[in-house]
């Protein structure tokens, strides 16, 4: 890849994130003056407590935060500080947005990373052994799993791990992050939703690779059939199923909301969902918008494992 390529292809990456910023952050606003409620009395009750709150505190957030003002106004207002990279003030914790969500996203990315990277070690890996023999004893046990993991929910697959690893057996935590295994149960919930798909997707291409006659020729030339897939079939593997990874990055990111807050996990998912209960605007852009910039991200990562996999794609 040249210089104008390396540029053209940054160029488009930043764009995109302004674009996802901006419709985000324009999604956040509406939806969180759409939330059932009194929303200045939520803010307060998060702040002081539902035993200490007053209609004069209420009012008193309601005027911080503009509730009362025409949402023309309130929105303009909102693009001006997001151009200006100011995400405002938590009105829960009365600590600045872009502080809050430093601190939080850590743990979110070190959950996604390790997701993902046990999700292609499992599901690849046995999509691989299942395409070899069609039909066979592991490409029908594959299926049945891939089936189930993806018919069950994220929240309700967390609960059967917890019952089983936690529960039944004891060897890991059920919830928290103050022991070193317990990123192991939220990362194996996210994990198993992503192998079961990227299973199937290794399983096809390999039965497309092992009926091609470069494959064939490979194995007439007097290769072994470890030998022919090392050379000849890992890589056209591996190029589909990093590319549906830009897919199910969809599911990582929603997933991450659940997941996180089932297992009590601090990061931005779970920040999410206790701002929307406070009704902490400024977190709940914040977060809204990380989530969407974090999909921007992987993104751009996929495509390039893409281009560097498959030189076809590259520009």
């Amino acid at each position: 890849m040249d210089l104008k390529s390396l540029i053209t292809a940054l160029a488009r990456r930043l764009l995109q994130a302004a674009l996802v910023a901006l419709l985000v952050g324009t999604l956040c606003f509406f939806m969180t003056r759409m939330l059932p409620g009194d929303m200045a009395y939520r803010i307060a009750a998060g702040r002081y407590g539902y035993d200490m709150v007053t209609s004069a505190a209420a009012d008193a957030v309601r005027l911080e935060l503009g509730l009362d003002r025409p949402w023309p106004a309130a929105l303009a207002e909102w693009w001006g500080r997001l151009l200006r990279f100011d995400l405002g003030v938590s009105q829960v914790t009365a600590q600045p947005v872009i502080d809050e969500i430093a601190y939080q996203l850590g743990p979110t990315l070190r959950l996604s990373l390790l997701a993902m990277t046990l999700s292609l070690l499992a599901g690849p890996t046995l999509g691989v052994m299942a395409g070899l023999k069609p039909g066979g004893l592991v490409d029908r046990a594959t299926l049945a799993m891939s089936v189930l993991l993806r018919a069950l929910p994220s929240f309700l697959l967390g609960l059967v791990l917890v019952l089983l690893f936690s529960v039944r057996l004891g060897v890991l935590p059920a919830a928290g992050h103050d022991d070193h295994g317990s990123i192991l149960l939220p990362a194996l919930t996210l994990a198993l939703g992503m192998a079961a798909v990227s299973c199937r997707v290794a399983r096809d291409a390999m039965v497309r690779v092992r009926g091609s006659a470069y494959f064939a020729f490979a194995l007439t030339k007097g290769l072994t059939l470890r030998q022919a897939l090392l050379r000849h079939g890992v890589r056209n593997v591996a190029a589909p199923v990093v590319a549906y990874l830009g897919v199910q990055l969809v599911y990582l990111v929603e997933g991450v909301v659940l997941v996180e807050t089932i297992f009590a996990w601090p990061g931005i998912g779970h920040a999410l969902v206790h701002a929307i209960f406070g009704r902490d605007v400024p977190m709940i852009q914040g977060t809204a918008l990380m989530l969407g910039l974090m999909f921007v991200l992987f993104n751009a990562l996929v495509d390039t494992a893409c281009a560097f996999i498959d030189p076809r794609r590259r520009p």
